[in-house]
Formats: C-alpha cells, structure tokens, sequence
C-alpha cells in the first residue's frame, strides 16, 4: 500500500478477528511506534502487546477496576469482555520523563504519534485496528496494575486483528473548513 494511499484512507475498524499481526508483521509495527517525533530522544513511551491470557488478564484488571469506581452492573458485566473485541490489544503508555525543555504534553504527543505510526504499519500490513481511549486510561487502579508511575498516562488502547467486514466509503471532508492560509 503505498504511504499516500494509506494517509488518505485511514480508518478505525471496531470489528476485528484472528489472525493478529505475529512475527515480522508485529516487528514492524513496534518499529514504526519507536519512529515516532521525540523531541529530545527521551523515547518517552511504553507499550504492553496483550494476547491470548494477556487478553483476560486485561479483562480481569478492567473489571476491578470497574467495580472499584463503582460502575454500573452493566458497565462491570462487559468490563472483562472489552479487551477480547480484537485478537490483539496494545496498551500504549507516555513515560513521563521530567525534563526542564520537553513538557508532558509533548511527550505525550509523541506517545499518541506512535499509536498512529503502529495502527498505519498494521494497516500496510493487511491488518486493520482501532484506538480506545474511555475510563479505563483514567482509573488510578488500571494504572497502578500496569506498575505505571504518578505521572505516567495510558494514551490509549490500540486493538489489532484482520477486519471482520468491509466498511463503508467515507467521505472526504473539505479542508477550508479546518484549514486558512497566512499568505
């Protein structure tokens, strides 16, 4: 797939199934997430591939979580189902490093460019995938079971597979809405 085509017609795909990117194809999209922007080589990022009992083990830690915030019944029912949507999840993680010329902020940037980098090297690759965000980047239990430090943030989930089924085209939206030139 050429980078144009890919830029241009990216999509998150909410159904995913068997196979997940294994091997050379799961290599490149690592490498893709370490060729994110990183002002500073702080290299502020890090990133857990869930699996198979990878996949209940996030499960088991969104349902205490869910039930430690004091979700719904409903919301705490589905918790332990969420990760299990895609073969695949990716917890993507900002390492906050303090340093006195790169803000959090920045580094955080970095961390959601590698989510973008790693979902676009799955798609090349014939995969498809979708970023999740939502409490459970926020709950301090989910972060204290992922042995995150006070200033780390989860920036997302990224979940990967092979697409269910084909979506529909979207439509190309008009630049002039969003952009203006200084000339």
């Amino acid at each position: 797939m050429q980078a144009l085509d890919l830029l241009l017609n990216r999509r998150s795909h909410p159904r995913l199934k068997s196979p997940a990117p294994a091997d050379e194809e799961l290599a490149n999209i690592m490498q893709a997430a370490l060729r994110a922007p990183d002002h500073g080589s702080l290299k502020p990022w890090r990133f857990i591939v869930c699996q198979g009992l990878g996949l209940k083990e996030l499960g088991d830690i969104f349902e205490r979580a869910a039930i430690a915030n004091d979700l719904s019944e409903k919301d705490i029912a589905r918790a332990a189902e969420l990760p299990l949507r895609a073969p695949m999840v990716i917890v993507a993680i900002c390492k906050f490093l303090d340093h006195p010329k790169i803000p959090k902020a920045e580094q955080v940037a970095s961390a959601c460019c590698a989510v973008h980098a790693m979902q676009m090297a799955a798609v090349a690759q014939g995969f498809a995938g979708i970023w999740r965000t939502g409490h459970y980047t926020e709950f301090e239990d989910v972060k204290q079971a992922m042995q995150l430090d006070e200033q780390d943030e989860i920036v997302g989930y990224l979940y990967l597979g092979t697409p269910m089924t084909a979506l529909p085209d979207k439509p190309l939206l008009d630049p002039k809405q969003f952009f203006e030139n200084w000339d």
